[in-house]
């Protein structure tokens, strides 16, 4: 089960609101802790919006407290809603943890109400050194993809195990601190095999082209050049218009891009059209950029997920 984010001296990166908690009592789910608090009348356990925090989360909690992950498999957290019952559970957290920085647009107002009748928020994009947007409509702006670079999500580890420690009921630091450790070393090793996959790209090699901003982390931190998306924002729910696509057209022939990446939970449709708008021959890699998979996926977890995609945009590259 997924869990939380620690705190940092950063914006609104963890809170508890002034106002007292709703009594939902007839709407709180009942659950079981392991080493904490009763649930009854009181907060308990940990929320988290989207299944790739949730990973994060559950690696750092282990069985200190009961972690509950909203947002299912291979949905989209620009557009998974969340259901009456969850909301209430969400206002019912010791400690509700989300990505923020506009990522979670179907559920945000849930997550302003859970923080007004008084549960604890931890926005992790907050705590990780965001950067904006450079480009495209949402130029300027936070970009909330953060865990495609993997420092940036050893740092939302720590972050993590901060909150838990300092807002969840009964759970033993120790225990935290010791999973956070061990989890933070396995995303560094990803870092490190990411960094030796890459440098063998050479430049002319390291252009992305995706379906929407999402690799802008990952570009910084292993110096690609994003060339441009096929949808011209941080967000899926936005469209692109003909002159978008035949302008990034026109980008990917002067580049002599290899590879399109479209993420695996989209139609890779537009893409192709792309694709095909160049007049080129372009392969449409699918990556698991927004979303985790089911346990009989390829990216299950973050590791995973992290693992599979840097393989597949280095071979992609290097043909």
């Amino acid at each position: 089960m997924p869990t939380t984010s620690p705190p940092r001296a950063r914006g609104r990166a963890l809170r508890r609101a002034a106002a007292p908690a709703f009594a939902l009592t007839a709407l709180v789910l009942p659950a079981v802790l392991s080493g904490c608090a009763a649930f009854g009348d009181d907060r308990s356990g940990v929320v988290v919006t989207t299944n790739i925090l949730g990973d994060l989360t559950r690696a750092v909690v282990g069985d200190e407290a009961e972690v509950t992950v909203l947002m299912p498999p291979n949905a989209d957290p620009h557009s998974f809603g969340v259901s009456a019952r969850q909301a209430a559970r969400m206002e019912q957290a010791e400690l509700l943890v989300y990505n923020g920085l506009g990522l979670e647009e179907g559920v945000l107002r849930n997550v302003e109400a859970a923080e007004e009748a008084g549960a604890s928020g931890l926005e992790v994009g907050e705590a990780v050194d965001p950067i904006e947007y450079t480009e495209g409509e949402t130029a300027g702006r936070p970009d909330p993809h953060f865990w495609t670079d993997p420092v940036r999500a050893a740092e939302a580890v720590d972050a993590i195990a901060d909150a838990v420690v300092a807002q969840v009921d009964g759970a033993d630091e120790d225990r935290v601190r010791a999973n956070a450790e061990r989890y933070r070393g396995q995303v560094e090793e990803l870092h490190e095999e990411a960094a030796e996959r890459f440098a063998a790209l050479p430049g002319e090699r390291r252009r992305l082209v995706t379906n929407h901003h999402v690799f802008g982390y990952l570009a910084q931190r292993y110096d690609f050049e994003v060339v441009g998306a096929v949808v011209p924002s941080g967000s899926t729910l936005a469209s692109p218009s003909s002159s978008d696509l035949k302008s990034l057209a026109d980008a990917v022939r002067d580049a002599d891009v290899p590879a399109v990446f479209a993420d695996s939970s989209r139609p890779d449709r537009l893409a192709r059209v792309m694709a095909d708008e160049a007049g080129l021959e372009i392969e449409v890699v699918p990556l698991f950029s927004e979303s985790l998979t089911a346990e009989d996926g390829e990216a299950p977890t973050y590791l995973e997920m992290t693992r599979h995609n840097t393989g597949a945009i280095a071979d992609a590259l290097a043909r």
